[in-house]
């Protein structure tokens, strides 16, 4: 193990050397092997050849939390162009094996995002991202974090809910849809983001499908929407449901992409915004318009050192992340170090605009829309359409 591993104490002292003056930190892991492996790599340095995946599979769950890169983020405002200031963060890794996302795990998994959160307060960061399974884990519940000092967590899901919504309304003009018209499935509608994306769209939409495994919760958020007139509808599972939908969204807490959305209509409208993706490469959706959703685009510009560009964002455009990320960036370029998001069934329509008018004052905006395939739009025109905002 000790030729597997060169190269990565030498990186983590560096790091830890350079952590004075940062704002926000950054808590993921990585949701595939290739993810992980190229990750390593770019720690190893360019002397060491890439690791056999068996190696990589035995000794990733030995490498504990830590930072792997200092991330420096650009505020930039289109209408005032000489306007720029900027936040250095740190991105760290919690080191979760891919396949060990499920229930089983959950114990060692929330140990490791302990031990990354106590790096982040070590570091000195004044805001922290929660990214991924990792505030699925914590559930916003902050005190499960042993160390905080001065520091403050947020989830992220606001900022996520607002690219989530406003992808949909992007897609919906892109095919010529009417939100009013159109019925709305909501597969993991309970979580944080479901529940915040069903407050905000349901008043927009025809029909409101809720689908979640826990029933009395999907009951409540229900009663909520429908006391605002909603039209509502409930199931365990998405096959279950009276009618097909035309507007999918797939925010669902899974292991790995293997979700079957059951009857959609044709040329549904379908956002995949799991962290690992939801949707199963076997889901038979004849016709369907699927994006990935939940993503933001940093118009002013991010740097990584060491350079991990196309690593930890890997998306067909420059300057992505997802929401989750973008939302601590967010509010350290505003210097506000509060916990904007904290936890299950606090986000609120006025809260998501909210969030969006933060982010977009610094340039951080709807990334342009693609799916497995490649981009749905031009990045350079949806830049243009932002400035004309």
């Amino acid at each position: 193990m000790g030729s597997s591993v060169a190269g990565l104490e030498q990186s983590a002292v560096a790091l830890e050397r350079g952590t004075a003056g940062v704002d926000f930190a950054l808590i993921g892991h990585q949701e595939s092997w290739r993810a992980a492996a190229d990750v390593l790599a770019v720690l190893r340095g360019p002397e060491h050849a890439p690791l056999p995946e068996d190696e990589l599979r035995d000794i990733l769950p030995w490498i504990p939390p830590r930072a792997v890169c200092h991330v420096e983020v650009r505020s930039a405002c289109p209408a005032e162009a000489a306007h720029e200031e900027t936040a250095r963060g740190l991105y760290i890794d919690s080191f979760i094996p891919p396949d060990c996302l499920d229930e089983r795990h959950m114990r060692d998994n929330l140990a490791r995002v302990r031990g990354a959160a106590a790096y982040a307060v070590r570091a000195g960061a004044k805001i922290v991202s929660l990214g991924g399974f990792s505030s699925i884990l914590i559930e916003g519940n902050f005190d499960q974090l042993l160390e905080r000092r001065d520091t403050v967590f947020t989830t992220g899901n606001t900022l996520t809910v607002a690219f989530i919504v406003q992808g949909i309304q992007r897609m919906c003009a892109m095919e010529g849809r009417e939100l009013r018209r159109s019925t709305l499935l909501i597969v993991g509608a309970t979580g944080d983001v479901g529940s915040g994306c069903a407050r905000c769209l349901g008043p927009a939409v025809g029909r409101v499908l809720l689908c979640a495994r826990n029933l009395e919760r999907l009951r409540r958020l229900a009663a909520e929407l429908a006391a605002e007139g909603v039209a509502v509808e409930i199931a365990t599972g998405p096959e279950q449901f009276s009618a097909p939908a035309d507007l999918a969204i797939c925010a669902a807490s899974l292991a790995s992409p293997s979700l079957l959305l059951g009857r959609l209509a044709p040329e549904a409208i379908v956002c995949d915004a799991g962290y690992p993706k939801n949707l199963s490469p076997e889901a038979l959706m004849p016709g369907a318009k699927v994006f990935f959703g939940g993503l933001g685009q940093v118009t002013g510009g991010m740097r990584f050192e060491p350079n991990f560009r196309g690593v930890l964002n890997r998306h067909p455009f420059t300057d992505v992340a997802h929401g989750c990320l973008l939302e601590g960036m967010a509010l350290a370029l505003e210097k506000r170090f509060e916990p904007f998001s904290r936890g299950r069934g606090l986000i609120t329509p006025e809260r998501v605009e909210e969030m969006a008018a933060v982010a977009a004052g610094h340039g951080i905006v709807l990334a342009p829309l693609y799916n497995g395939d490649g981009p749905l739009e031009s990045g350079i025109a949806c830049l243009a359409e932002w400035a004309r905002c």
